[in-house]
């Protein structure tokens, strides 16, 4: 699979922008803040119907327009498949594939599949289990729509239930009925997302150890676990015993929505222990083993979609994982970088050629 071309109109610093891609490697190269970053996000957007940085998609329209549209040309199984997103103020988003319109943003989640490398995922180290949760979902959802569903159903009851326990505390009445018609919602969905979310750690660990083993030359000692309450025992156990918590603190507060993905470098929290290389290295490794485990299952290549990602790594790093995701085992690549001559340099000791872009103050042309 690869994307073939890229129209921009009024998104976000961008008036209008037509741009022809390479299938190997094609790089953005410019001052900070010209929006080298906005041309990444306008690819995700296309393949997961979001930004990757912002959930608001009003805000994704040019200050002072009413819409943007993102369309893209898409050749996946040597078909070719138009895809284009559009959004006026006030209303609703527009996204359709070959002109038809989805009935449901899901039916599109793994169609297009893509991984980004940003610097914003350090918020997958430093910030609270929500975002490493949101990592693995985001993962599983695109080689399996009818995760996303019960994902999606899990999230319904869990709000349903909570909206009892509130009420419970307003009221001091308690519908015992009600409750476990809920629990059984509960335990039912729960059960599904937990199996699934443990099989995909079985598979996605050792690509994690191999790529990581590979970036760093087997220099550091990491690891990745799984770590979920229904490993412990049943959810029905869980929420019969935490009741009385539970109403106390008028939420849920056991199941699948707890659970963590723990990082940790010789024994020891990457959060804390990790210097600024080793957390990069992490999370990048973390991102291969994504790409790596989604061709596996969708069997094609993903887009690969590569932030300011020579930020913080040493020249030896940076060789490494460009000569890895440059060669048969990638597809097609969109790089940025602040530096022109860098990349330039990088790929040219690895003889690789890339399809080079320059980006100035909202404004893209071939270099």
């Amino acid at each position: 699979m690869w994307l073939k071309n890229l129209t921009l109109l009024n998104f976000k610093n961008y008036n209008a922008a037509d741009l022809s891609f390479s299938k190997t490697v094609n790089a953005f190269v410019g001052n900070n803040g010209a929006g080298k970053t906005n041309l990444l996000d306008a690819i995700h957007y296309l393949c997961l119907c979001k930004s990757y940085f912002n959930p608001i998609d009003s805000q994704q329209i040019k200050t002072g327009e009413e819409l943007f549209l993102v369309q893209g040309d898409f050749d996946r199984d040597d078909k070719k498949e138009k895809i284009s997103c559009g959004l006026k103020r006030n209303q609703k988003k527009s996204f359709k594939r070959n002109k038809k319109e989805y009935d449901k943003l899901a039916d599109h989640i793994g169609l297009f599949p893509v991984v980004m490398i940003s610097p914003y995922d350090i918020n997958l180290i430093m910030d609270g289990s929500e975002e490493r949760r949101k990592f693995i979902d985001n993962v599983i959802s695109q080689t399996d729509s009818r995760y996303l569903d019960e994902l999606i159903v899990y999230n319904r009851h869990l709000l349903n239930r909570n909206a009892l326990l509130k009420q419970v505390a307003a009221t001091r009445k308690l519908d015992v009925a009600l409750l476990q018609i809920l629990d059984e919602q509960l335990i039912h969905s729960g059960n599904v997302i937990f199996e699934k979310r443990k099989q995909f750690l079985l598979d996605f660990i050792p690509l994690f150890d191999k790529h990581y083993r590979f970036l760093t030359n087997e220099a550091e000692q990491v690891s990745l676990t799984y770590h979920s309450q229904l490993n412990e025992q049943s959810f029905e156990n869980l929420l019969s015993q935490s009741i009385e918590k539970d109403r106390l603190l008028e939420r849920t507060t056991t199941g699948i929505h707890k659970d963590e993905l723990q990082f940790e470098i010789a024994g020891m929290p990457m959060k804390k222990f990790g210097s600024q290389g080793q957390q990069k290295s992490f999370l990048i490794a973390l991102k291969l083993a994504q790409y790596s485990y989604l061709q596996k299952f969708k069997s094609f290549k993903p887009l690969l979609l590569l932030d300011d990602i020579f930020d913080k790594l040493d020249n030896h790093r940076v060789h490494k994982l460009m000569e890895m995701v440059s060669h048969q085992d990638f597809g097609q690549i969109f790089i940025t970088d602040a530096n022109k001559s860098r990349v330039e340099a990088v790929f040219n000791e690895i003889a690789v050629e890339i399809n080079l872009f320059e980006v100035n103050d909202g404004g893209v042309s071939n270099a």
